[in-house]
């Protein structure tokens, strides 16, 4: 075997059908798209388009709201990280953030933290850091000897109005001065 004799396996790379190249080809003269009419021309966008009826999405009735300035937090509950502590996935005293949550399989997700919950039981010594914790798990922590600290979260405008050197609320008690 030489370099000048290697082959692809027979109909490993398919080549790519020309459209409207003559009737012979089997897709010429319309290219398969049928004859006539908006849809056999390029840059359709008639979904959801019911002949000038109003559309099934804009007549049914819309419900709910989603809030796009709510938290995005990993719930754990105690009795999840004690199975953890107990399968060997996690050590017993360990302090415990979002990265390490995470690294045991039981923070998904959260962008913006984990959030402690009290459902199940802790007897595992353990320190947490988190970005928020019910009463309960923290009382639960607390009393199998361990202790839960909250980060505080700043929101992103108090970051950029502190990165500008005004603080966020002066700012917005000098707005409130212009609308009153």
């Amino acid at each position: 075997m030489k370099l000048n004799e290697l082959r692809d396996n027979d109909g490993a790379r398919k080549s790519k059908i020309r459209v409207g190249r003559g009737i012979g080809s089997g897709k010429g003269k319309t290219g398969g798209r049928g004859q006539k009419g908006q849809k056999s021309r390029e840059g359709v966008s008639i979904a959801g388009f019911e002949g000038g009826q109003m559309p099934l999405h804009m007549r049914l009735p819309k419900r709910g709201f989603n809030n796009i300035f709510a938290k995005d937090y990993a719930e754990v509950n105690l009795g999840a990280i004690q199975k953890a502590v107990d399968a060997g996935k996690i050590e017993a005293g360990a302090a415990l953030d979002h990265a390490a949550l995470k690294l045991a399989g039981l923070a998904r997700g959260g962008k913006d933290g984990v959030r402690l919950l009290g459902k199940g039981e802790l007897t595992a010594k353990l320190t947490f850091t988190v970005a928020g914790a019910s009463k309960g798990a923290i009382e639960a922590v607390e009393k199998s000897g361990g202790s839960v600290s909250v980060i505080e979260v700043v929101p992103a405008a108090e970051k950029a109005a502190a990165k500008k050197g005004v603080k966020y609320k002066e700012r917005q008690a000098h707005k409130a001065s212009f609308k009153a």
